[in-house]
């Protein structure tokens, strides 16, 4: 009988440890980004993502909750949770689990770039190479096109994404004649006192705004594209500040504030309490008039002193604990059909970050074929004006010296 009794608990506690088993992620330290497809594949099936990024944009978070996460769940049975945080967030999430000696985080997939990549991948927090094996990248990526990002080299610790370019917004049942240069748009800021202001940085699109001021201001981007250089930086950044105080008390509330994010901007620009807005998505006025909340007057500019473009990336943190669901989930964002249903204004309106002469033909005219609505300037004018963003290390100051020399000047 107590044969019987042991061999019987045996049995019960085999089964438990059996049940423990089930539906398990990937265990982190085994995965291999070089492995078969196949494989990696087979350890996503049935995984929970957990894909942190920013959540200001209530468009971009319906394209996730809905079309990626369904197609994820369609295809390969993954359930994507979106966990909406502000990249400066996610990055000091991962700098202190690693303080904490923790080898397994709650992070699978971050979308990521600029500054923030630069310090996780510096920090080594973020696994890879792993770009480089997706399927997808192999296929359509032109891999210089992802090589660098803000001037710093990716190395397949990133995979690309989408592509935005710099754009004003504007009313042209409001603004008649909009400013074309920076020097003109500050005439105007005077002419007009309260109809104007821009996203606090480190708000993206602020901070944008201030590179973009830089580059105007200081006799164009050629001269930052070496590599960084404190003397170049302390000889021209003053100029930036110059520029930016003397338009300040004309601003929107004087500028004795500004709005936290670009969310906050277009709402004040859609109850018409200032005259302009800014985006990093060329497409995003028209997607704003096709939600209702723009006039379908709305239409956007870019200044003929230049309009800073970038590609932007996904990327897997070190200790995320499903990392094969991550690359399966990170090339599928990849993948044409993704990026044709993110190109469209009804859905987000982002540039594909994939190479259109490496689609099949018929590919090729679908993104053709894609209505991007009379709000959005045509490729050829975004091309003419396009220059590439500065490097990281700029940025790290210029977001840094803003709030020294501007918010809280004297």
């Amino acid at each position: 009988m107590f044969r019987r009794l042991c061999v019987l608990s045996f049995l019960f506690l085999l089964c438990l440890f059996l049940l423990a088993g089930c539906g398990r992620e990937p265990e982190t330290t085994e995965f291999n980004a070089a492995q078969s497809w196949a494989k990696t594949l087979d350890q996503a099936r049935g995984s929970t993502v957990r894909f942190y990024m920013w959540g200001g944009s209530a468009s971009i978070n319906r394209w996730v909750d809905t079309y990626v996460a369904g197609e994820l769940k369609k295809r390969f049975d993954i359930t994507l949770v979106r966990v909406p945080m502000n990249a400066e967030a996610f990055v000091n999430k991962l700098l202190t689990e690693k303080g904490a000696g923790k080898q397994t985080g709650t992070i699978d997939l971050l979308w990521i770039n600029g500054e923030n990549f630069k310090n996780t991948k510096e920090a080594g927090v973020l696994f890879g190479p792993f770009a480089p094996q997706l399927p997808n990248f192999k296929t359509f990526v032109n891999p210089k096109s992802a090589e660098t990002d803000f001037g710093y080299p990716v190395e397949g610790y990133e995979s690309p994404y989408g592509r935005a370019q710099f754009v004003f917004e504007y009313d042209s049942a409001r603004v008649k004649q909009p400013p074309q240069s920076f020097a003109q748009l500050a005439q105007w800021i005077k002419e007009h006192p309260g109809k104007f202001t821009y996203p606090q940085p480190p708000d993206f699109t602020g901070s944008a705004f201030i590179r973009q001021a830089l580059y105007a201001t200081t006799g164009g981007h050629e001269q930052y594209m070496h590599g960084f250089d404190r003397e170049l930086y302390e000889r021209n950044a003053p100029k930036l500040w110059a520029y930016l105080n003397e338009i300040k008390p004309f601003l929107w509330e004087q500028g004795r504030t500004y709005p936290k994010e670009s969310a906050t901007l277009d709402t004040l620009f859609a109850r018409g309490e200032v005259d302009f807005s800014m985006a990093y998505h060329p497409t995003h006025a028209q997607s704003m008039i096709l939600q209702g909340s723009y006039p379908e007057s709305v239409r956007t500019l870019v200044m003929k002193d230049g309009s800073i473009y970038n590609t932007h990336f996904t990327a897997i943190p070190a200790s995320a604990p499903n990392k094969a669901g991550a690359m399966v989930a990170a090339d599928f964002l990849l993948s044409p059909e993704a990026q044709l249903s993110k190109y469209d204004p009804k859905n987000w309106g982002d540039s594909p970050a994939i190479s259109m002469g490496k689609l099949p033909t018929e590919m090729q005219a679908r993104f053709r074929e894609v209505d991007l609505g009379p709000a959005t300037l045509s490729p050829e004018v975004l091309a003419s004006v396009a220059v590439p963003e500065i490097p990281a290390a700029y940025l790290e100051l210029l977001e840094r010296d803003w709030d020294k020399y501007v918010l809280n000047a004297q």
